[in-house]
């Protein structure tokens, strides 16, 4: 057994992102200034975007696009249960209606062919999350949108650098919001991205920022001037230099990161393939999975315990776990407000009931590694039926 507990997901930074912020500390501008630009040109690039917005999360990116686009009272947006509650919270905060969806068994993803069965004349848009950094089957949304003319807004919090069909997520000219947060692939300890088409960036940026006609760099800077107009009530979202610090030595590491990531899952992967109490994560053919979470799902028929028994168990063995995520219908202020039951979407409820996220971070050795795939298959072993 392990004599250290093994956390769940501890960021890596490096010197590099350490000297950036030194730098920015001593520089003329810590809130947003040139360096959030430059990561925005950045980032925009690496995954072919037309532009880019640095936000400071990825909540602010699907409230800004929301606002941006015009959905508020009366509106229906559709979107899965099996997402974080932010994805949701946005809907609610412009005043429109949350319309939850079923997923696919094998990504856990929005299944395409349940949200046609949800439309409405009220349904102006649909947010599909990418879950675990596996993408959504994009052209069945993207298909179902153009022919409702309705917004497609992606939560792509666990979704860089995933490509759907040989193009980054979020390369596409609808509005993708990207997170920053510790746990990610690519941190700036909270911040987040939301990339989309120019011209919809540029209403966005106005939201993201009080709704001034300006932004402070610009006020602010030699080649600015102090006045500004309010054009619309918005909001205080915008990302530091700060954080845009971290975020350009973190995006040039990326393709690293990634590599080591997929190592490591390829471990998690040829340890458990072929156990008849686990069910591992896919990744189709036509899509590189970001493998922001490793979800791994027991199969109940063959133990004699639940889920949270064996989390427990992880847990005694120095193993830190979580588990991603409790359906939307779940929670207390949803299912009383729209009237769900637990037994409805079947598909995420039953896989909600079974799954747990493995230590999956670049901190991580080989042997650790051998002490996650050890602990699981002891509790196998122990427990089986």
């Amino acid at each position: 057994m392990r004599k250290e507990f093994l956390s769940f997901s501890p960021p890596l930074i490096g010197e590099e992102e350490i000297q950036e912020v030194v730098d920015t500390l001593r520089s003329d501008w810590i809130t947003t200034g040139p360096k959030t630009k430059r990561f925005e040109e950045a980032f925009a690039r690496f995954v072919g975007a037309p532009g880019a917005l640095g936000l400071n999360s990825c909540t602010a990116g699907l409230h800004t696009a929301l606002v941006t686009a015009g959905i508020g009272p009366g509106d229906e947006v559709v979107t899965t249960t099996l997402t974080f509650a932010a994805t949701v919270n946005v809907i609610e905060q412009v005043g429109a209606r949350p319309v939850l969806v079923d997923v696919e068994p094998d990504t856990l993803n929005m299944d395409p062919r349940k949200v046609e069965a949800c439309l409405s004349g009220k349904t102006k848009a649909i947010i599909p999350v990418h879950y675990a950094g596996h993408p959504v089957e994009m052209d069945g949304i993207l298909e179902i949108a153009r022919s409702r003319r309705l917004l497609v807004v992606e939560d792509a919090a666990h979704a860089l650098p995933a490509r759907y069909r040989g193009r980054f997520v979020g390369s596409g000219s609808n509005p993708a919001s990207f997170s920053f947060y510790a746990t990610k692939n690519l941190t700036t300890g909270e911040g987040g991205m939301l990339t989309a088409d120019p011209s919809f960036l540029e209403r966005a940026r106005i939201v993201s920022l009080h709704g001034m006609s300006r932004d402070a760099w610009k006020r602010y800077d030699k080649a600015g001037g102090w006045f500004y107009e309010v054009v619309l009530p918005g909001f205080k979202y915008n990302m530091t230099d700060i954080q845009a610090s971290l975020g350009l030595h973190q995006l040039k590491k990326l393709e690293a990161f990634q590599k080591r990531r997929r190592r490591l899952v390829e471990m998690y992967q040829e340890a458990f393939r072929g156990e008849e109490a686990l069910e591992i994560p896919v990744e189709k053919a036509h899509v590189e999975h970001a493998w922001y979470l490793y979800v791994l799902r027991i199969v109940p028929e063959t133990l004699t315990i639940h889920r949270d028994r064996f989390i427990e168990e992880l847990k005694e063995r120095k193993i830190g776990t979580s588990v991603h995520f409790i359906p939307i219908h779940f929670h207390p202020y949803y299912r009383d407000k729209y009237g769900y039951g637990k037994r409805d979407f079947p598909v995420a409820r039953g896989n909600y009931e079974r799954m747990m996220s493995l230590p999956l971070n670049l901190r991580m050795t080989d042997g650790d590694v051998a002490d996650v795939v050890e602990a699981v298959l002891e509790v196998v072993r122990k427990f089986r039926r």
